[in-house]
């Protein structure tokens, strides 16, 4: 096929076209900055832009769009221009240039009003329920996409939960850098039960889904790798991965939540550039289950994740045996989505 892959220049984008070219496609990137991914040809623009989006699309036979606004923080406005306008914009010239199929990457986040997640499927995306504007202008932008399903172009949503792996600086990085810091807490004791997706399985389970649109198309998947752990038990595996002390220190859910609502307020008003130390969402994220049902994902996407948890935490760990981490940043996030 002739696939486009949006935001290609992020870990999980990067990835999906890697292994789309791997896999004999010919592909087209298409994102604000070079992407560097050999075999593929590079477009650099912005999904807010009409014009660079038709000639992005133009002869192409798939699409997948991850390109999208991921912060804690900011104006609405700015997460709706990407999320919600730049999607509407997407599908409009994916529309105009015959384009078959089309995969909407988004986030199980669409759908999660803060409460605990104990083995669910992909309920349906609410924006008038999901906490923050990158989680409510996402479940728009999903929206928009499964309406336009129809004959003429087939559409999907593929979510995967908590995408990690070496090179990651939207999760692994900022947890090393506040771990090593001594700034991470552990809240309820770092007991509750999340899983997560390794960003190899959450690449290959996208690019199953464009392969398997006449089974998935007008639905929507949450992917992961199926295996729920503690979530102090994760964060001491990434920290034991890079030779940086794991969190100790324990925190109340509840007073984390309280805190990073005023946090995060305050830091939007002060105009302040990068992530909070801590958000409401980011409090809940941490102290409450998030695991789902993966029995459906996998019998219609045909696909099982190829690399375990462990295996992954065995892959970071020789990375950072040859590369020397930097020191950056001053929180960190779940990443996509």
């Amino acid at each position: 096929m002739r696939v486009l892959v949006t935001g290609a220049s992020g870990l999980l984008g990067g990835e999906v076209a890697r292994l789309l070219v791997r896999q004999g496609h010919t592909v087209t990137t298409f994102q604000r900055r070079s992407t560097g991914v050999h075999g593929a040809a590079d477009l650099c623009g912005s999904v807010t832009d009409l014009d660079a989006v038709h000639r992005a699309v133009a002869g192409a036979e798939g699409v997948i769009h991850l390109a999208a606004k991921v912060s804690f923080t900011g104006r609405a406005a700015d997460f709706d221009e990407v999320n919600v306008e730049g999607t509407r914009l997407l599908l409009r010239a994916a529309r105009a240039a015959g384009v078959r199929d089309l995969v909407c990457v988004s986030s199980p986040s669409v759908a999660n009003s803060g409460t605990a997640i104990a083995g669910l499927g992909a309920e349906p995306a609410d924006p008038a329920r999901a906490h923050g504007n990158y989680s409510r202008s996402k479940a728009e932008g999903e929206l928009l996409a499964l309406a336009a399903d129809s004959p003429e172009i087939r559409v999907a949503a593929v979510r995967p939960h908590i995408v990690w792996g070496p090179g990651d600086t939207q999760l692994v990085e900022r947890v090393l850098e506040r771990a090593g810091r001594g700034r991470l807490p552990l809240l309820d004791a770092g007991a509750a039960l999340i899983d997560t997706t390794y960003v190899d399985n959450a690449a290959s389970a996208i690019v199953a889904g464009l392969h398997r649109m006449e089974h998935i198309h007008g639905r929507a998947l949450v992917v992961s790798n199926g295996e729920p752990r503690p979530v102090g038990e994760l964060l001491a595996g990434i920290c034991a991965a890079a030779d940086v002390p794991a969190p100790s220190w324990t925190v109340p859910g509840g007073l984390a939540r309280a805190a990073g609502s005023v946090v995060e307020k305050a830091w939007t008003w002060a105009g302040r550039a990068g992530e909070p130390p801590m958000t409401r969402f980011l409090a809940e994220q941490l102290s409450t289950a998030h695991w789902f049902d993966q029995r459906e994902t996998r019998e219609l996407l045909s696909w099982t994740p190829a690399v375990s948890l462990d295996e992954g935490l065995a892959r970071l760990a020789a990375h950072y045996g040859s590369y020397q981490r930097p020191l950056r940043g001053v929180g960190w996030q779940t990443g996509h989505v």
